[in-house]
């Protein structure tokens, strides 16, 4: 399969370098992530106000079901970078000093590039066994009806009898890191370059290798925002999407060069 050829995938990857940066970089990229989205209002919050609604309606259908609402959020993050593809486009265009809008984003969900397809059906299985995987374990091991925040908090974060929260959290981060791994620059690599899948995978696997600190950085900081941006009722998301849309390609620009 064209999709397994690792020799091929390798070749590719070794096409581009990793840049050096500091340990505190991924904060300019927020800067610039800030920048972009009032260089293009329209369309970039337009972007955030569509995964604030998404977000508003997964909380009234599983409003009394909090098993399967901590699963779907927590999943969110790992398809979130196929989400963003709009606003790493209208980045793009921006730096090459075009006019970027709503159409650029609407033009650019068109499924026409099927690298980008396979890499979006990676991470909506990736982000669907999630949720199963959480919803199982919680409802499976809790020994309690999970419906309200209360209930998540006193019977699976508050619950001294087994260790299901700790276990909770490690299969989130067994599952997370991996894919965080694999995402940190890929989608817009495939966006910006002729590279396979696995290639553009292997390359983010090489940017997290060599600069693990500001990585981790960039990571604490996505889950924090979106926390912030899901905890506000989703009225955050309309802003924490495309800042982080934006400021994600600005990442892949500072960590991926190209060799001549």
């Amino acid at each position: 399969m064209p999709f397994l050829d690792t020799e091929k995938a390798l070749a590719q990857s070794r096409k581009f370098g990793v840049k050096p940066i500091p340990a505190l970089r991924p904060l300019g990229w927020l800067a610039r992530g800030w920048r972009d989205i009032w260089r293009c209002p329209g369309a970039s919050l337009a972007h955030g106000m569509t995964m604030a609604i998404a977000g508003a309606v997964i909380v009234l259908l599983a409003r009394h079901h909090f098993w399967l609402l901590v699963g779907a959020f927590s999943g969110f993050l790992l398809v979130a970078p196929i989400l963003a593809t709009g606003l790493y486009v209208i980045s793009r265009d921006l730096e090459l000093g075009r006019s970027p809008n709503l159409h650029t984003v609407l033009h650019t969900w068109w499924p026409r590039d099927g690298r980008l397809v396979v890499f979006g059906v990676l991470l909506a299985f990736a982000g669907t066994g999630w949720v199963m995987t959480s919803a199982s374990l919680i409802t499976g091991f809790s020994g309690h009806a999970i419906r309200e925040p209360i209930d998540f908090i006193r019977h699976v974060v508050l619950n001294e009898e087994t260790p299901l929260f700790e276990a909770w959290l490690a299969l989130g981060a067994l599952l997370a890191a991996p894919v965080f791994a694999s995402t940190l620059v890929a989608v817009p690599l495939l966006l910006d370059r002729d590279i396979g899948v696995l290639g553009a995978v292997f390359t983010s696997w090489r940017v997290v290798m060599e600069y693990p600190a500001p990585v981790a950085l960039w990571a604490a900081i996505i889950m924090l925002l979106t926390l912030l941006g899901m905890a506000s009722f989703m009225v955050g998301l309309v802003l924490v999407v495309p800042l982080l849309g934006h400021a994600s390609w600005h990442a892949y620009r500072d960590l991926v060069s190209v060799h001549d």
